[in-house]
């Protein structure tokens, strides 16, 4: 198992995007959140996405983008449904996490539908604090985390 950058236009990500896309659909009926991100705003320095991948298939990814000078938010986070509570989701937003941090910035922001407990559940253990929404959803629950500068570089997952 391994977890990497990749670009949100690789095609290895697509089944991940459409599993999320779906996932969108039957929770909240149709939306157009996919097309509201331009994937290039996933690509480095400012950047990235990131994949959990074992034999060549996509189990779980997320990615992060610019905000503003030192805030990013992390969008497209998903564990496809075959792969759920193994750890996955937690290994891929500590990735993004550090991935901020490297990139120097201070606040990580994130939106989640009030439909997904497991999401609600994993930002709240791990200590993001619950922030008026800042999107297009008024339903949405906004999360934030204030991104402390590492001395020591933490757990990536990355084997």
């Amino acid at each position: 198992m391994e977890l990497r950058p990749v670009r949100l236009t690789d095609p290895l990500v697509a089944p991940l995007l459409r599993g999320l896309s779906h996932e969108y659909d039957v929770r909240y009926g149709e939306i157009d959140e996919m097309a509201t991100v331009a994937a290039d705003e996933f690509e480095p320095p400012s950047g990235t996405f990131v994949a959990l991948i074992d034999g060549g298939e996509v189990l779980a990814g997320g990615g992060l983008r610019r905000v503003a000078d030192d805030t990013c938010e992390v969008k497209r986070m998903w564990t496809s449904s075959d792969h759920r509570r193994k750890g996955y989701a937690s290994r891929v937003l500590t990735a993004l996490e550090d991935a901020a941090r490297e990139a120097d910035y201070t606040k990580l922001l994130l939106e989640t539908g009030p439909l997904q407990p497991e999401a609600i559940a994993l930002y709240t253990a791990r200590g993001y604090r619950r922030i008026p929404y800042y999107g297009r959803y008024p339903d949405a629950l906004a999360f934030q985390l204030d991104l402390a500068p590492s001395s020591t570089p933490r757990t990536t997952g990355r084997r």
